[in-house]
């Protein structure tokens, strides 16, 4: 076996086209769009790199054959960030024939660079970026994904497990059909809020992007700062996100609560676009964007997925979650916009979000787990703590 760092035009092909013989027995892998693997190594597009930095290898049999890749990053953000007792880096884009050795190869070489550069824990299979997307290793639910959620072979647990890597954390999806009756907490909640003129639940307009945005990004901030999970984020960020996901925004699913007229709580949906990607075989041309923008005008999507929800923390326990779940889900029912939600994925480490997602339905529709390794290993191992609201 020989590993080659993706230096070349050459080797960085390799290091896309690499899944391609492992996944051709796998009918429901979704080819992910080679130019989104190619931005998260693009310094001009992953703002990541302004505070990190990461290499690739690509594995080849003694034939030639490419049997494996690994990519290893350092996130200066994150590498201290208040869960970690130890400089920790991140592995990720994992992928390895059924071979062990191969695998070992792959992570020592990982590891070895990351421990260079003053690492004692890797976790993985992540993301160069936020948590949105590529992480963790699926371990059920091995139907077809959604868009830039990681995929792998069953027997890639054992894989990482029998390297030496521990569970930091799992994460669940679920899943509904979109006609479900919600429960009658969450109508009760509803009621509780409802009642009041001074709450309204209003869906995102494209013509006042610019104020959803700030909106979005006051409520993220005051949520996500109570405990410390997640960064805070800015306009400029969250604009430019916003921009990105023009192309596939469906009004209806995006929504937000406001008291009087303070931005309190958003539940943020999108198509599942994967649907339509599947049809690309990991091509995005201008063909390809035709294709695209016409199924998604003729609704091809029958499915679409729950990013993430936030409500501020002076709001928690006043029934803000039955309140916009109720009114955002009797919009989409009686316009009949899809047959299926799915929630992405929720740590473990948040028990509040898994309770407020089971309360309605008991359907787990995908486990994954992130792994971590401590490079020293006599160091006693801790999973991710819970978050304290």
């Amino acid at each position: 076996m020989k590993l080659k760092e993706v230096s070349t035009s050459s080797v960085e092909r390799d290091f896309i086209l690499a899944a391609l013989p492992i996944y051709k027995d796998i009918p429901n892998w979704v080819r992910p769009l080679d130019r989104d693997i190619k931005a998260v190594f693009d310094r001009k597009k992953n703002a990541t790199f302004q505070h990190g930095d990461c290499t690739r290898w690509v594995l080849y049999h003694e034939n030639g054959s490419c049997i494996g890749r690994i990519a290893a990053f350092i996130n200066e953000k994150t590498v201290k960030e208040w869960y970690n007792e130890q400089p920790t880096g991140g592995i990720g884009f994992f992928e390895c024939i059924n071979d062990q050795a191969a695998a070992n190869l792959l992570f020592d070489t990982a590891k070895e660079w990351l421990a260079a550069r003053g690492m004692e824990a890797m976790d993985g299979p992540i993301n160069f970026g936020e948590r949105l997307n590529w992480w963790g290793l699926i371990i059920e639910g091995f139907h077809s994904p959604q868009y830039k959620m990681n995929y792998n072979p069953q027997y890639y647990r054992a894989l990482f497990e029998n390297y030496g890597f521990q569970p930091f954390f799992e994460q669940y999806c679920y899943a509904m059909p979109i006609d479900i009756k919600l429960g009658e907490k969450f109508i009760r909640r509803h009621n509780m809020v409802g009642n009041d003129p001074a709450f309204r639940a209003v869906h995102y307009r494209k013509s006042q992007r610019q104020k959803f945005v700030e909106d979005f990004t006051t409520i993220h901030n005051k949520a996500w700062r109570v405990h410390g999970e997640g960064k805070e984020t800015t306009v400029e960020e969250v604009l430019k996100e916003f921009k990105e996901m023009t192309p596939v925004i469906d009004e209806k699913v995006i929504w937000f609560v406001y008291h009087h007229d303070d931005p309190i709580a958003f539940w943020i949906n999108i198509p599942d676009i994967n649907q339509i990607f599947k049809l690309f075989n990991g091509k995005f041309g201008w063909i390809e964007k035709i294709r695209f923008l016409w199924y998604l005008k003729r609704r091809y999507c029958t499915r679409f997925i729950g990013l993430i929800f936030g409500i501020v923390p002076e709001y928690h326990a006043r029934g803000i979650d039955g309140y916009i779940l109720v009114e955002g889900t009797k919009v989409m029912q009686e316009l009949k916009l899809y047959d299926e939600y799915e929630v992405q994925w929720i740590g473990d480490f948040n028990p509040k979000m898994v309770n407020l997602v089971r309360g309605n339905t008991t359907n787990r529709s995908r486990r994954f787990i992130t792994y971590r390794k401590l490079f020293d290993d006599n160091k006693l191992f801790k999973r991710m703590p819970r978050l304290q609201y």
